[in-house]
C-alpha cells in the first residue's frame, strides 16, 4: 500500500530509487526505440540556416531573422552528427539529454509582429527551421492558460517546451520523469544564456492551467506535454524591458492516492502535479503576491557546520569575450565527456566554475542577466565531494553560494565510494570533483505542492547547464549523472537526510 504520509511526489520519489541490492539490468528492445524528432507534414517553413552568421546584416528584418535563428539554434539545434558503429546517424545537440534521448519540442508563439505572423510555430532541429503550423492568434489564450502573467502583456514572443515522454521512458522507464526535467532544465540554461547573446530576456513561467496550453497546441497529452513557458522579451525595445514576477506556482498536494502499477508512475504523477483548467483565471499577481517574497529566501545559507574547514571560493569571472562570443562557441562545442584520466584541477578553476554557476551578478558587466529566473533556488543546495584538487583536502563539502566558501563536512577520499554511487560508472570514480545537487523534498512540497518536483529538477538542471559551459570554458571535461543509488549518497558522503539527491555532475581533467 501506498504511505499515505507522503505525497505522491515524495512517493514517487521513494518508488523511482535505485538500491545496490534490487537494481537489475534490463534489456531494450532497440526495434521500439523512438525517434527523437517530431515533424510537421503540413504548414509554412521559415528556413533559419542562412541566418546563421555573426557578420552584421545591413537589411533590418534580416538583423531580426539573425537574432531569431541564432537564439533557437544555440538553445537547441543540432551541434554534430556521427554514425554509431551499427551505421547509424546520431545526432547532438546544444543542450545534453541523458542517454542521448532528446524528450524536449521546442516551439514559438508569436503574437503578431512583422518578423513572424500571429500563431503556433515548431522548431525543427534536424532542418534548423520554424513550422508555422496554425496561424490565428492564440495569445490571449496563453494569458489566460498563464493567469495572466504580466510579462505576456508586453512581450511579442513565446518560446513553449514540451516532453514526449517516451522517448526517455523507453529506456529508464518511471524514472524517466526525473531525466526529462533534467533535461528541460538543460534546455532552459541555453536559453537563458543565449538570450543573452541575442538580446532577449527569457522569463520563466512555471505555473499554468497544462491541459489548456497542451489543447492550445494541439498536443495528445498522454504522449505530449508542455513543461514549460517562457515570454521572450526583445531588450531591443524599451517597452519590453520588463521587471522581475513570479516564476513558480503551487498545485494541489495530493496524499489520497491509489496503489500505482510500474510502469504507470511517471504519468500519474505528472497529471497529479498539474494545475487544473478554471473558468476566469485570476491574475497571478493575486495568487503569488510579491516575487520579492521569494528572493528573501535566498538571503541565507542553509547549512553552518560548527568548527568546520571553511574554504574562501571568490574569484575573477569568466572572461566569455567580445559580445559573448566566446559564450556562443562553448555552447556550440560542448559535449559530455566520456573518460576523465583521474589528475588533479587547480583550485582556481573549481572557483572560476562556481563562480559562473552561483555568482551570475559577477558577469552584469558582460552583458549576462545578474538576476536570471529559477523557479526557486531557496530549495536547492549543493555538496561537493572533492577527490583532486590541489590546495584542496579531500572530502565532502556544502557549498555556500551567499557566503562563496566551501564548508567540509567528512574528511576522506571517496573515489571507490563514488564508483560505486555512480551505478560503477568510472565517471564517478576517476573525476576530480563530484558535485550533487540536493533539496529537502518535503519543505519544497509545502512551498508548491506535487509541483515542486517538476521545479526542483529544471532548477537543478539549469545549475548543471552552466557548470556544463563553465567548465568547457576553461578546459576541463564535465559529464551530468541522473543515475544513482539515492539514500547511499547521503549516507556515504555525510549529507543530512533530508535531503533529497537531484542530480550529480562529474568534473575532471578529460582522456
Amino acid at each position: 500500500m501506498a504511505d499515505r504520509h507522503l505525497s505522491i511526489a515524495q512517493h514517487y520519489h521513494e518508488r523511482t530509487k535505485y538500491n545496490p541490492k534490487t537494481l537489475t539490468n534490463r534489456e531494450l528492445d532497440w526495434s521500439k526505440q523512438p525517434t527523437p524528432f517530431k515533424e510537421y507534414k503540413i504548414g509554412s517553413s521559415f528556413d533559419l540556416k542562412p541566418y546563421l552568421t555573426n557578420e552584421p546584416s545591413v537589411v533590418d528584418k534580416d538583423k531580426e531573422w539573425q537574432r531569431l535563428s541564432r537564439l533557437l539554434f544555440c538553445s537547441y539545434g543540432l551541434t554534430v552528427g556521427m554514425l554509431t558503429l551499427s551505421g547509424d546517424p546520431v545526432y547532438l545537440r546544444a543542450a545534453p539529454s541523458a542517454g542521448g534521448l532528446y524528450p524536449a519540442e521546442v516551439y514559438l508563439i508569436s503574437r503578431g509582429m512583422p518578423l513572424l505572423p500571429a500563431g503556433l510555430y515548431s522548431y525543427q532541429p534536424q532542418t534548423h527551421a520554424l513550422v508555422h503550423f496554425w496561424d490565428d492568434e492564440v495569445w490571449s489564450s496563453l494569458q489566460s492558460a498563464c493567469f495572466w502573467h504580466p510579462t505576456l502583456d508586453a512581450a511579442q514572443l513565446a518560446m513553449v517546451t514540451t516532453a514526449v515522454f517516451y522517448r526517455s521512458a523507453w529506456r529508464y522507464q518511471d524514472r524517466a520523469y526525473r531525466r526529462v526535467f533534467l533535461d528541460t532544465g538543460h534546455l532552459l540554461g541555453n536559453i537563458e544564456l543565449s538570450g543573452a547573446i541575442n538580446d532577449y530576456r527569457p522569463h520563466l513561467i512555471g505555473g499554468f492551467m497544462d491541459e489548456s496550453v497542451n489543447r492550445l497546441l494541439y498536443l495528445d497529452s498522454q504522449q505530449e506535454s508542455v513543461l514549460s513557458v517562457v515570454a521572450l522579451a526583445d531588450l531591443l525595445e524599451v517597452q519590453q524591458n520588463l521587471p522581475l514576477s513570479a516564476t513558480a506556482l503551487a498545485s494541489k498536494t495530493q496524499t489520497d492516492y491509489p496503489d500505482v502499477a510500474d510502469g504507470e508512475l511517471l504519468a500519474y504523477l505528472h497529471q497529479a502535479s498539474s494545475i487544473p483548467e478554471i473558468p476566469n483565471p485570476p491574475l497571478i499577481k493575486d495568487i503569488m503576491g510579491d516575487p520579492a517574497a521569494q528572493m528573501n529566501r535566498l538571503q541565507q545559507d542553509k547549512y553552518n557546520f560548527p568548527f568546520c574547514l571553511k574554504v574562501p571560493m571568490q574569484t575573477e569571472p569568466i572572461d566569455w569575450g567580445a559580445n559573448l562570443l566566446e559564450l556562443e562557441r562553448t555552447i556550440m562545442k560542448r559535449r559530455s565527456t566520456r573518460a576523465y584520466d583521474g589528475a588533479n584541477l587547480k583550485l582556481e578553476e573549481l572557483k572560476a566554475l562556481l563562480n559562473f554557476t552561483y555568482q551570475p551578478q559577477a558577469y552584469i558587466d558582460q552583458g549576462l542577466d545578474r538576476n536570471p529566473d529559477y523557479f526557486d533556488l531557496s530549495l536547492i543546495e549543493t555538496f561537493i565531494a572533492v577527490s583532486g584538487v590541489d590546495g584542496l583536502e579531500e572530502g565532502c563539502y556544502y557549498y555556500a553560494p551567499k557566503a562563496q566558501e566551501l564548508r567540509q563536512i567528512r574528511f576522506k577520499n571517496f573515489r571507490r565510494e563514488l564508483h560505486m554511487l555512480c551505478l560503477g560508472q568510472n565517471l564517478g570514480r576517476d573525476a576530480a570533483v563530484v558535485l550533487f545537487h540536493t533539496a529537502d523534498l518535503a519543505k519544497a512540497v509545502e512551498h508548491y505542492g506535487d509541483r515542486a518536483y517538476r521545479y526542483l529538477h529544471m532548477d537543478a538542471g539549469h545549475l548543471g547547464q552552466r557548470l556544463n559551459l563553465a567548465a568547457i570554458q576553461v578546459g576541463l571535461g564535465v559529464s551530468g549523472i541522473a543515475g544513482f543509488f539515492d539514500d547511499e549518497v547521503n549516507e556515504v558522503l555525510g549529507i543530512p537526510t533530508d535531503e533529497a539527491v537531484l542530480y550529480i555532475t562529474t568534473l575532471g581533467r578529460p582522456r
